[in-house]
């Protein structure tokens, strides 16, 4: 039995990576429950597994974005001054934390950001018209020039590779929030340098989560020959579907792992 649900990781790496590189995540909200809910991983082996494997669909993702031109490098590496420390620091935390907790902690986690996300997708049109008469961010030129805004992404950018480390997922959950509504960024740019700065952000956690022996390469190898493939589609795709929508499928999926999450390590506390 356990053969036959190894041979179907591939085909629900190519899902899942489909589904990440359209919302500008690694796949890791998705690649954590699997490997924990199906695959009986503890929470820190599931983390590491997972951060593995996002290395690779963050590498596929942006190839295919920097075809389209929709990355802005210079935002991206600076972001990355901060999620990468992030990140070291998360993979090693999970060391220390219960693996009961650490399951709580992702499924509140996800929960906030989807919620946070569709906050904004419902109050986005009364407040459109301002936003675009006040410093609009039409390229990286004009991002660069509001320094506040910069700034104010590199020092939230910490937590989001403290996410990636600790959660196992690449970061994107947290910095696509905070490039669209922190700092401006439109959501289709934000996805591409979102997956652009995920490769320094889980590359550095999974060299921590190396050390801590969290990782199982057979089954990351497994994920990525789909996840590789699918981010590609998933990239394609994303160029046909709105801004507004992909928020709205960013934000609903979280939804469903988030509260799946806390019913399993909740219910077990009791």
């Amino acid at each position: 039995m356990m053969e036959i649900m190894e041979i179907l990781l591939p085909f629900l790496g190519f899902l899942i990576g489909t589904v990440a590189s359209m919302v500008g995540v690694g796949g890791g909200v998705f690649i954590v429950p699997l490997l924990i809910l199906i695959y009986d991983f503890s929470p820190s082996h599931a983390v590491g597994t997972s951060l593995a494997t996002i290395v690779f669909t963050s590498l596929a993702s942006t190839a295919n974005y920097s075809r389209q031109k929709r990355i802005y490098y210079k935002t991206g590496l600076i972001l990355a001054i901060t999620t990468v420390p992030g990140a070291v620091l998360g993979a090693y935390l999970t060391s220390l934390i219960e693996a009961q907790l650490l399951g709580l902690i992702f499924g509140f986690f996800v929960l906030f950001v989807a919620l946070r996300m569709i906050f904004k997708l419902n109050f986005s049109k009364n407040r459109r018209a301002d936003t675009q008469k006040s410093n609009p961010i039409d390229s990286e030129r004009s991002l660069l020039e509001c320094k506040n805004k910069v700034l104010l992404g590199v020092v939230l950018g910490f937590f989001g590779g403290l996410s990636s480390g600790l959660l196992g997922i690449g970061g994107g959950s947290l910095m696509v929030p905070i490039m669209v509504l922190a700092m401006g960024i439109p959501m289709h740019i934000t996805v591409a340098t979102s997956m652009f700065t995920m490769i320094f952000t889980s590359t550095s956690g999974v060299i921590e989560h190396f050390r801590l022996d969290n990782i199982h390469f057979d089954y990351a190898l497994l994920l990525v020959l789909g996840t590789i493939f699918g981010a590609q589609l998933g990239a394609y795709a994303s160029k046909r579907i709105s801004g507004r929508n992909l928020r709205r499928i960013f934000g609903l999926v979280l939804i469903i792992v988030g509260i799946r999450m806390i019913l399993k390590y909740g219910l077990n506390s009791f």
